[in-house]
C-alpha cells in the first residue's frame, strides 16, 4: 500500500522495527552508489530514486509531473520491493542486456536466491539480498547513459514532442499556460421582459 509520507524519515519511521533495519539498509546501499545526476525523496508512495527536473525537465512520459523514475524501495504486506528501472530497460526485444545478465549471474554467485519479476526484487529480510551486487549495480547505472537509454525506448514521435517541450523558454511556456488557464469574461444574463399588463 503506497505511504502518505512525504519523505524518506518519516517513511522509515512508519515501519515495524525490523522492516525498518531492513529498508534503511537498502536505502543506504543505493544512496551510497547513485551517480550524481540521480536524487532520492519520496515517490509514487515509496522511496524513490529518480532523474529530478531539474536535471531531466521533460519529467517521466507516463506522467511529466514526476521525475523520471529510476528505483524504487518499498515495504509490501507480504513483502519488501526493491524497483530496478534501470535493470527492466536492459531487455531488447526480450533479451537480456549485458547489465541483467551481469546482475542475475552475480546475485547467483553471491549465494542468494534472486526473487525477481521484469524489474522487482522481491525479499522478505535483509539477509535475502546480496547488497554488494546491488551496490555495484547502481554505481553502473550513470545518469546520463539512463537517460539515453530511457528516451531510445519511446516512440519517436514522443521523443521529438519531448526535446521541443525541454528547448522551450521558460517565458514561452509561462504564457502558453496562462493561456490555457485564462477564464472567459462571464456572459451576462438576459434582460427580464417587462410582464405584459
Amino acid at each position: 500500500m503506497p505511504s502518505k509520507a512525504t519523505t524518506v524519515e518519516q517513511y522509515l519511521s512508519e515501519l515495524p522495527e525490523d522492516r525498518r533495519a531492513a529498508i534503511a539498509a537498502v536505502h543506504k546501499t543505493f544512496v551510497d552508489n547513485l551517480d550524481d545526476g540521480f536524487d532520492a525523496g519520496m515517490s509514487y508512495g515509496m522511496i524513490g530514486y529518480f532523474v529530478p527536473h531539474s536535471r531531466y525537465p521533460a519529467g517521466y512520459h507516463c506522467n511529466p509531473a514526476q521525475p523520471l523514475p529510476f528505483g524504487g524501495l518499498a515495504s509490501q504486506k507480504g513483502h519488501m520491493s526493491l524497483y530496478l528501472f534501470g535493470l527492466y530497460m536492459d531487455q531488447v526485444g526480450g533479451k537480456r542486456g549485458p547489465l541483467l545478465t551481469w546482475f542475475e549471474e552475480s546475485w547467483k554467485k553471491a549465494g542468494k536466491k534472486l526473487d525477481m519479476g521484469k524489474s522487482c526484487v522481491r525479499f522478505k529480510k535483509l539477509d535475502d539480498l546480496a547488497l554488494d551486487v546491488l551496490g555495484e549495480a547502481v554505481r553502473r547505472m550513470k545518469c546520463d547513459e539512463f537517460i539515453a537509454t530511457y528516451e531510445r525506448g519511446l516512440d519517436p514521435r514522443l521523443r521529438e514532442k519531448l526535446k521541443a517541450e525541454a528547448g522551450a523558454t521558460k517565458p514561452a511556456a509561462k504564457k502558453a499556460v496562462e493561456k490555457k488557464t485564462a477564464t472567459k469574461p462571464a456572459k451576462k444574463a438576459p434582460a427580464k421582459k417587462k410582464a405584459a399588463r
